[in-house]
C-alpha cells in the first residue's frame, strides 16, 4: 500500500488490512513514526515519543496475528495520548514547564483498556498548561502548529492541542484528548477532526491529571465519526477506581450508527446565539442544518431558558475553585516556571470562598433541569463549534476564550460531537456540534456519521 493511501485510511479500514493480513503493523508503526520524524519539528504536536517501544510492541502485534492470536480488532492499532494521561514509568507533564521531570506511578485505566486491546502508544501529545485553556498556545513547552495553514501560526485548540495536530496531520491515526470546557471539540474544530466530549462517567479519569473534576471528561479524537465512535467504545467502562463509572452499562454506539436521521428532531441553536459567529461559520452551520433536513431530519425552533454566556461565569467560577484547590502549591510560588497566561485563570480561584462555590454547584443542578425540559422532545441541539475559523497566534487575546458553544455542554452533563463541515477563507476548517443528552453519545455520533457520509468534509486534508 503507497504512503498516500495508507494517510487516507480510517482506523476502521486499517483494521480490516491488519486482520486481513494485507498489512503489518511493524510497516504501518514504521510508516507514523516516520512522518512524526519528517513533520514533528515544525507541527510540535508531540511531547514525547515511544519509537523503540511502539516497534517493539508492533513485532508483538505482528507475531500475534499472523498466528491467530489476535486479542481483538484493534490489535496493532497505534494511538497518541495527551500529556494529562498516565503511563506508569513515563514522563507526565500536564503541559507543565514546572513538571518537565515528573514521572508518573501509576498508568491511566483508559491507556489500560487500549493497550490490553493491542493498541500501540506512539506517544504523548502536548497540552495547554494544566489543560487551562482553549487557544492551544503553550508559552512555554510551545504551541503546536496549525497544520491547515503551513505559512502562519494558527490556533490549534486546546487543551488537546498536540491529539489534535497529530490526527489532523497524519502523525497518528487517532488520539486521546480530555474535554472540561471544549478540550476535545476545540481542536476538533480547528484542525478539521471528529471529536467527541463524552458525559462524566462513560470513560474513566483514573490516572487522568485533572483540572475539574466535577467537569472533566476524556474522549476521542479521529479523521471520521465511525473511528471516534470505535475509539469511544474502546475506552468506556465501568472502573471499580472511579466511582462515577459504576451503574452505567456499556452502551456500544455501532449498532444505530448507520441507521440514517430520518425523523429525528433536529433543534437549530436560538437566533441570539448567532451574533457571535463569522459569517463563514453561520453560513458552514446553517448548509449543515439543511442537509440534515434533507437527511429527513425534522429542523426545529428551540426556546433556551438561558444563553450559552449565561453559563461562563458559572462555570469558571467552579473550574478555578477546583483547580486552585489541585494546584494552589504550585500558582502560589512565584518561582514556579508557569505559563503567565494560564496562572491568573487558575489564581482566581484562591478567592473563591466555600459558600460561593457550593452555590454555584446547586445553580447548576437547577441549571441542568431547566435545559433539560427546554429540550423535551428534541433528538440534538446544533450549534457551531468554534465562532471562528483557527486564529493566527498573534491576535490572540489571553483574557478571552473560545469556548461559547462548547463550555455549555461540560456545565450541564451533556455529551456533542464536533465534526468538521465546511472550509472558510483559505481553506480552514469550519465545525458543527452536535449536543445531546447526558449518556447519549450513541444519537450524537448516529447523527454525525449520517451528515459525514452525506458531504465529504471529513476528507479534506490539510495542504502538506
Amino acid at each position: 500500500m503507497a504512503s498516500n493511501d495508507l494517510a487516507r485510511l480510517p482506523v476502521h479500514r486499517l483494521s480490516e488490512e491488519l486482520m486481513a493480513r494485507r498489512l503489518s503493523p511493524v510497516d504501518v508503526v514504521d510508516w507514523y513514526l516516520a512522518r512524526i520524524a519528517a513533520h514533528e519539528p515544525k507541527l510540535h504536536a508531540y511531547v514525547e515519543v515511544y519509537g523503540d517501544d511502539a516497534r517493539l510492541a508492533a513485532r508483538g502485534a505482528e507475531a500475534a496475528i499472523r498466528s491467530g492470536h489476535a486479542v481483538g480488532p484493534l490489535h496493532g492499532i497505534p494511538v497518541a495520548l495527551k500529556d494529562l494521561i498516565e503511563l506508569e514509568g513515563r514522563i507526565v507533564t500536564g503541559g507543565s514547564e514546572a513538571w518537565r521531570g515528573r514521572r508518573a506511578t501509576r498508568t491511566a485505566t483508559l491507556a489500560r483498556k487500549l493497550v490490553a486491546q493491542g493498541m500501540i502508544v506512539l506517544g504523548k501529545t502536548h497540552t495547554v498548561e494544566f489543560a487551562m485553556g482553549g487557544w492551544g498556545t503553550n508559552t512555554r513547552r510551545g504551541t503546536p502548529w496549525n497544520p491547515w495553514d503551513p505559512a502562519r501560526p494558527r490556533t490549534p485548540g486546546g487543551s488537546s492541542s498536540g491529539s489534535g495536530v497529530a490526527v489532523a496531520a497524519g502523525l497518528a491515526p487517532w488520539a486521546v484528548g480530555t474535554d472540561t470546557g471544549g478540550s476535545v471539540r476545540l481542536p476538533s474544530s480547528w484542525c478539521g477532526i471528529a471529536g467527541l466530549k463524552t458525559t462524566v462517567g462513560r470513560i474513566s479519569t483514573h490516572g487522568v491529571l485533572p483540572l475539574s473534576p466535577t467537569l472533566d471528561t476524556p474522549g476521542p479524537m479521529a479523521r471520521c465519526v465511525e473511528d471516534a465512535a470505535l475509539l469511544y467504545a474502546a475506552m468506556q467502562g465501568a472502573d471499580p477506581l472511579d466511582p462515577r463509572t459504576q451503574g452505567l452499562p456499556f452502551t456500544d454506539p455501532m449498532p444505530q450508527l448507520r441507521r440514517g436521521v430520518r425523523g429525528l428532531r433536529l433543534a437549530r441553536m436560538p437566533e441570539v446565539e448567532r451574533a457571535v459567529a463569522s459569517a463563514e461559520v453561520l453560513a458552514a452551520y446553517d448548509a449543515s442544518l439543511a442537509e440534515l433536513e434533507r437527511l429527513g431530519a425534522q429542523i426545529v425552533p428551540v426556546k433556551l431558558p438561558f444563553l450559552f454566556s449565561d453559563v461562563a461565569a458559572t462555570n469558571l467560577l467552579i473550574m478555578a475553585a477546583e483547580s486552585y484547590a489541585l494546584l494552589h502549591e504550585l500558582i502560589d510560588d512565584e518561582q514556579a516556571p508557569l505559563d503567565p497566561h494560564v496562572r491568573p485563570r487558575i489564581a482566581a480561584g484562591r478567592a473563591i470562598t466555600a459558600r460561593a462555590y457550593y452555590e454555584a454547584l446547586q445553580a447548576r443542578e437547577a441549571m441542568k433541569r431547566q435545559f433539560a425540559a427546554a429540550l423535551d422532545g428534541v433528538d440534538a441541539l446544533l450549534t457551531p463549534t468554534t465562532a471562528t475559523t483557527a486564529l493566527p497566534v498573534e491576535e490572540v487575546d489571553q483574557t478571552t476564550g473560545p469556548a461559547h458553544y462548547t463550555r455549555f455542554g461540560n456545565f450541564l452533563d451533556l455529551c456533542a460531537l464536533a465534526l468538521p463541515n465546511g472550509a472558510g477563507a483559505g481553506g480552514l476548517p469550519t465545525s458543527l456540534q452536535i449536543v445531546c443528552r447526558g449518556y447519549d453519545e450513541a444519537t450524537a455520533l448516529r447523527i454525525g456519521w449520517a451528515y459525514q457520509e452525506a458531504t465529504g468534509w471529513h476528507l479534506r486534508q490539510p495542504p502538506q
